[in-house]
């Protein structure tokens, strides 16, 4: 054996000293009591703030803040673990690009480079300008704690929005433009840091123009990877019907994606958030979206624990005035810009207050930026901590500002704050997704056969309404994987999708089918088209909803017309015959136009005389 002191030296994977197996199990023990701690804290912490209707994410600072170094002490290195946990904000950036296809994305352009660009930009020189003249600081350093703190917390905004299903409404799709302009303002900012460094050069820098080009290069090879390369790739997995495979590329894009955007010194977070854009309009989307919403969940929250616990008492109590006094400044100047930029475009009183209350606190890339502005020489340590806890602070302030917006409509907007999540419903053997005037008709005959049903439905209004005549009805989207195991999909017997969707087809049906694959698929289709797009969808069946009350409204039209009953059900019969046929024949084609010769009507229509016998 090489001894252990020379230079270089290496034991062999099968040969251990004992010095060395003592030190694996201690540094193992140390992650295990540690990882006890931090879950512990987790559970006692995110109860005991929800069941004061805190929110998590107050209950994970504060957990984190007990647990941390200047309390309980029972972790000691709350920066590794924020390093850790940051993959959350990356999965969590994935999962948003996921639920928004390119074609919506370029809809939101304004908002994202129009009021984005502009919130940075106001709210980060006006904190930079309050900054100066209260501290006294220099414009340097002014520039370098003010501009950070314009930027918000997107690991705390967009679960916010997300767990309530309103990242789609106007307020929540305004946070979300904003919030990501945010982070393609990472590189600039970094720019704007390193022009004002005091510190003398290491080496080469590389230009601000130059970033700029490397961005829009991996941007560009993320698009073409995305569409040439993970999608054909989640194809054959859905051959192989392997689900562990479905979390390996989820996580490999993410990672991939980051990585890459990370080299180039730009967000990680971006680089997922393309990713999850380019799978947007993938099948297997939902089902990613199930597969890697749990990592997601763990890991931000472990990351708002690691925040909690890097929070300096020390300096809190050196100066508590100072800093509860910034913190709450943060938050009015950050609420009065939004709220006037909100105004100016377009938004109501109600949802710009709003919005100014949800992006008002300081976010997790500051405490990039100030470590790079230390290190630039621009701020000293103790101004990085006492700003750091700063913007914990308003972090912190962030669960009770929403529970002022409930006097304002919420962040849900549309009156759905008091809308049920369906995790809270019975177990059912049936779950209608759709309480229209369709749904109501299948989940009463499904009652009156004495077969539970869950009800399902997204519109609000629909829900109040149904409430009124005694029917209790979930909120949600019943499209979603994730959703529908909330609901008791996997013991479901039959899951019947009423909504009146036209685009609702065989992509969407796939990975919800594989999912839950003890269920049977029943699907309200719009017209023929629809009926013929589902035609390979691994469905037990489909109904035109038209089709039965038309044919029965034709039908008492005819006697109350004078015509004779056996000719009118004659008509009838043969018509239901004709369109069978006449289906059967376009299901075959795949025409729309196959079998024109069998309707009635038509120029070579087959001759037919309801007075025969």
């Amino acid at each position: 054996m090489v001894p252990s002191c020379c230079p270089g030296a290496r034991l062999s994977p099968r040969s251990t000293s004992p010095d060395r197996t003592h030190h694996i199990m201690e540094h193992g023990g140390d992650i295990f009591l540690s990882g006890t701690v931090l879950l512990a804290a987790a559970l006692a912490f995110v109860l005991l703030f929800r069941k004061l209707g805190l929110g998590a994410v107050l209950g994970y600072l504060v957990g984190g803040i007990i647990i941390g170094p200047d309390v309980l002490q029972l972790v000691a290195d709350p920066e590794l673990i924020v390093g850790f946990a940051e993959i959350g904000i990356v999965l969590l950036l994935f999962l948003v690009g996921l639920e928004l296809a390119p074609s919506r994305l370029w809809q939101l352009k304004r908002d994202i480079f129009g009021l984005g660009f502009a919130q940075v930009a106001l709210c980060g020189i006006a904190l930079a300008l309050f900054i100066y003249f209260v501290t006294g600081s220099t414009w340097g350093a002014a520039l370098a704690l003010g501009l950070p703190l314009g930027l918000s917390s997107t690991a705390q905004v967009l679960p916010l929005l997300q767990s309530q299903g309103r990242l789609n409404t106007p307020t929540g799709e305004r946070a979300f433009s904003v919030l990501l302009f945010q982070d393609l303002s990472i590189v600039p900012l970094l720019t704007i840091v390193a022009a004002l460094s005091r510190a003398p050069q290491t080496g080469p820098q590389t230009p601000g123009w130059l970033l700029a080009l490397y961005a829009i290069a991996a941007i560009a090879g993320l698009v073409v990877a995305g569409r040439y390369g993970l999608a054909p790739l989640l194809k054959l997995i859905g051959k192989v019907a392997e689900r562990e495979l479905f979390i390996v590329a989820g996580l490999f894009a993410v990672f991939g994606s980051a990585a890459l955007m990370d080299s180039i010194g730009l967000s990680a977070a971006l680089g997922a958030f393309i990713a999850g854009v380019m799978l947007a309009d993938s099948p297997f989307r939902h089902e990613l979206e199930a597969d890697i919403d749990p990592f997601r969940s763990i890991l931000l929250g472990l990351f708002f624990l690691g925040v909690g616990m890097m929070l300096d008492i020390d300096v809190i109590l050196a100066n508590p005035m100072f800093i509860v006094a910034m913190a709450a400044a943060l938050v009015v100047i950050k609420v009065a810009i939004i709220f006037g930029l909100a105004k100016a475009f377009g938004m109501e009183n109600r949802a710009a207050f709003v919005l100014g209350l949800l992006l008002s606190q300081g976010g997790e890339f500051a405490f990039v930026l100030f470590a790079e502005a230390q290190a630039a020489l621009l701020i000293e340590a103790e101004a990085a901590s006492r700003f750091g806890a700063i913007v914990t602070l308003s972090m912190a302030t962030t669960p009770f500002l929403m529970l002022i917006t409930r006097l304002f409509g919420g962040v849900r907007g549309s009156g759905t704050e008091d809308m049920v999540d369906p995790e809270q419903a019975r177990q059912s053997n049936a779950i209608v997704i759709g309480h229209g005037r369709f749904g109501q008709a299948v989940a009463q005959i499904f009652a009156g056969a004495n077969i539970s049903v869950t009800l399902i439905d997204i519109n609000p209004d629909q829900i109040r309404l149904s409430g009124e005549f005694g029917r209790k009805v979930f909120y949600g989207d019943g499209t979603r994987i994730d959703l529908l195991r909330r609901a008791g999909a996997e013991a479901a017997g039959a899951l019947l999708f009423c909504m009146d969707d036209k685009e609702f087809g065989p992509d969407q049906i796939a990975p919800i089918a594989h999912a839950f694959p003890e269920a049977q698929l029943f699907v309200r289709a719009n017209d023929r088209r629809q009926l013929l797009a589902l035609k390979h969808a691994p469905i037990a069946a489909a109904q035109r909803e038209l089709f039965e009350s038309s044919v029965k409204l034709a039908h008492t039209a005819l006697l109350r017309t004078g015509i004779d009953p056996i000719v009118a059900d004659r008509v009838v019969e043969e018509f239901r015959k004709r369109d069978c046929e006449r289906l059967e024949l376009q299901m075959e084609q795949g025409n729309i136009r196959a079998g024109m010769h069998l309707s009635f009507g038509a120029a070579d229509s087959q001759a037919f005389d309801p007075q025969s016998d």
